[in-house]
């Protein structure tokens, strides 16, 4: 694999696995109330 093709991978797997991660912070800290159901 080329350095350019690394590189596009290692910055594809950081904003996948950086959004899971920011995305689970984020429930955490604000866990979604739950809604009635009617």
């Amino acid at each position: 694999m080329s350095a350019g093709a690394i590189i596009m991978m290692i910055i594809a797997i950081t904003v996948v696995w950086g959004g899971l991660a920011a995305s689970i912070l984020l429930l955490r800290r604000f866990p979604e109330a739950p809604e009635d159901q009617d």
